[in-house]
């Protein structure tokens, strides 16, 4: 699914401006989808309204500029529809923090140390997120995917914090210039399938 389907999926739920659909899009609950930059929302709104699947009206607001809301017409949610009828694009995770993490034999334990305590309060606060957002959720889809999302970093904590005393202990081990290059992945991926 691309911009275009999410913008209408946002829409399926209810009524919003462009700046209310960019915050669901890039740091609300459809931020866990695909990824929409801020320069892919307004022209896919543009031209959901061009081909009929969304309309929009304009709301005076005193002292600011009007807003336009948007609405999922009739066309736009049989649109959706196909759209879920396509099988989906396999799961993408990206994440720097794993990045650092797989070289932070290059890293000082004290930076270490401050990326996993991060990373832990981040995890944190996104499980209280999606809890909040669980609690006045009655769709059972909905309720499925936050589920998901709460059992998914509840094991990325677990997982974290069994690893922390390794991760940190190995800290800095390759900063001197005796160090040699890490083993290549190439050879790591042949000794996983052993």
């Amino acid at each position: 699914m691309n911009v275009r389907g999410l913008c209408l999926a946002i829409l399926y739920f209810g009524d919003a401006t462009g700046y209310e659909i960019r915050k669901q899009a890039q740091e609300g609950v459809f931020s866990y989808f695909i990824e929409a930059s801020y320069g892919a929302i307004y022209p896919a709104l543009g031209k959901l309204t061009e081909e009929g699947l969304v309309s929009w009206r304009e709301e005076v607001q005193s002292g600011k500029p009007n807003k336009k809301i948007y609405t999922l017409t009739p066309a736009g949610k049989a649109a959706f529809i196909k759209d879920l009828s396509g099988e989906p694009a396999p799961d993408k995770f990206k994440s720097e923090f794993l990045l650092m993490m797989m070289c932070s034999e290059l890293l000082e334990p004290q930076r270490v140390e401050r990326l996993i305590d991060a990373q832990l309060a981040m995890l944190e606060e996104k499980i209280g997120e999606m809890n909040a957002a669980y609690k006045e959720c009655t769709r059972e889809g909905s309720r499925y995917a936050l589920t998901c999302g709460i059992q998914s970093y509840t094991q990325a904590i677990d997982h974290l914090r069994q690893s922390r005393k390794n991760l940190v202990d190995q800290a800095g081990s390759a900063r001197g210039d005796d160090a040699g290059p890490p083993q290549p992945l190439a050879s790591m991926a042949k000794e996983a399938r052993r």
